[in-house]
């Protein structure tokens, strides 16, 4: 599985929030600014992020983007999800549960790749943008490579 160019462009944008978790409005120009994203595209990372309820925006003179949650409530697994869908390791169908497949392997197959997405999952549920922010501000050790 691949976290999208989307997800960590979606990640790095709530993390420059939780960075930078002023009382005023954050614009879409600043965060662009802070994180070198093109803004475009920025702009409509941040539309799926509100409509997943993960940020909320103001309009008008001041306006722009806070965090709908405190960062230890945001978890990396949901930014993810808002923006790539749900965590898995590809679109397979669900192995049938009496054991009988339409081709050989195809059940063992599927579980397998059923279970990778579960850990994917399980790894990312693993992070809060509270963890991260401390990470980047190294206050916490990052995760090793070989974390599986």
């Amino acid at each position: 599985m691949r976290v999208s160019t989307r997800g960590d462009y979606a990640a790095r944008a709530l993390l420059s929030l939780a960075l930078h978790t002023e009382a005023a409005p954050t614009s879409v120009r600043e965060i662009a600014e802070r994180t070198a994203l093109p803004q475009p595209y920025l702009e409509q990372i941040l539309l799926a992020l509100k409509g997943a309820g993960l940020v909320r925006s103001k309009r008008g003179v001041g306006g722009g983007y806070v965090l709908a949650r405190e960062p230890g409530a945001i978890r990396l697994s949901e930014i993810v999800r808002a923006v790539d869908g749900p965590i898995t390791a590809g679109d397979f169908r669900e192995p049938h549960t009496d054991g009988a497949c339409d081709h050989e392997g195809q059940c063992v197959l599927l579980t397998i790749w059923g279970a990778a997405g579960s850990h994917m999952r399980t790894f990312l549920d693993s992070f809060t943008l509270a963890d991260i922010a401390e990470m980047a501000g190294g206050r916490a050790p990052w995760p090793s490579l070989d974390e599986t």
